[in-house]
């Protein structure tokens, strides 16, 4: 079976992550987070786009006003490595690596951002991404009676697509890796059948609209070469590791490109350093009401 290729840090991308988003466009998005009848507070964006660090400014912003802020990230709800290990016997290979959709815990998350919304205490669930484990439920931190729920997501949202539209490899890995299609196939099938139910968790939904795939590779070179730099001990992902690595996520990246800037209750576009645009968030629709 391939080894898996895996991110082996938590720690957060460089710019603007290193030093934050302004604090105005921060300010605008917990306005719109806020608003009378949001719960759960999605925040979709690719791998690189600053969905961690957002969340971070975010929940600090909003505690600063007297709120009682939760973050949940869909990175924590992995499904635990023997889980996609038998997976990757049973299925495909592929699936050994954690992130696409099909490799995450639902019924967790679920259980998780319901607890949230109804102010019952739970513990928030946490992944070792360096151990490639879910850490042990008594590392969990808890949470009870929020006013807001901050859920994090690279795919949040994301719709999956029409049978017909895999049938063509997208990258070298679906070519040399998936060349029957059999495990995109599957990871299309997990997100039509299993996400919606998540999604419909979420009040609101913000997209970090990056200007393209294509800087997603970039970015997450950036962010290997800074951990390298502050840690020199660490084993990281050399260049073509990582190019490998992101071609796990291309096809559903390319797909919420496709998607969400019209399926987003509010979208930021991004430039290439990560800066939003001057009007961003963009809010598309009205906020709900109770």
């Amino acid at each position: 079976m391939p080894r898996p290729t895996h991110p082996p840090s938590d720690a957060p991308a460089s710019a603007p992550a290193a030093r934050g988003f302004d604090a105005g466009f921060v300010a605008r998005v917990l306005d719109d987070a806020l608003r009378e009848g949001v719960r759960v507070y999605g925040l979709s964006g690719l791998q690189g786009t600053g969905k961690s660090t957002l969340a971070a400014q975010l929940a600090e912003a909003a505690r600063a006003r007297g709120r009682r802020v939760a973050i949940l990230s869909l990175d924590d709800v992995y499904l635990d490595r023997p889980q996609r290990e038998t997976l990757a016997r049973e299925v495909h290979p592929l699936l050994a690596t954690r992130g696409p959709p099909g490799t995450h815990d639902l019924p967790l998350a679920l259980a998780t951002l319901d607890a949230l919304r109804d102010g019952r205490a739970v513990r928030l669930p946490r992944f070792d991404k360096l151990a490639d484990r879910r850490r042990p439920e008594a590392d969990w931190p808890p949470a009870e009676a929020v006013d807001l729920a901050l859920f994090e997501g690279w795919c949040l949202g994301v719709p999956a697509q029409a049978p017909e539209a895999l049938a063509a490899p997208l990258n070298a890995l679906e070519r040399d890796e998936d060349a029957d299609g059999r495990w995109r196939r599957w990871c299309n099938r997990a997100l039509a059948r299993d996400y919606p139910a998540l999604w419909a968790r979420m009040d609101r939904l913000l997209f970090l609209q990056p200007p393209g795939f294509r800087i997603v590779p970039a970015w997450r070179w950036q962010q290997e070469r800074a951990l390298q730099a502050a840690d020199p001990a660490r084993r990281g992902m050399t260049r073509a590791q990582v190019e490998r690595f992101v071609q796990h996520y291309e096809r559903v990246s390319r797909q919420a490109l496709r998607t969400l800037p019209a399926l987003a209750d509010a979208v930021a576009p991004l430039d290439a350093a990560r800066v939003p645009a001057a009007d961003a968030p963009r809010v598309r629709r009205p906020p709900p009401r109770c």
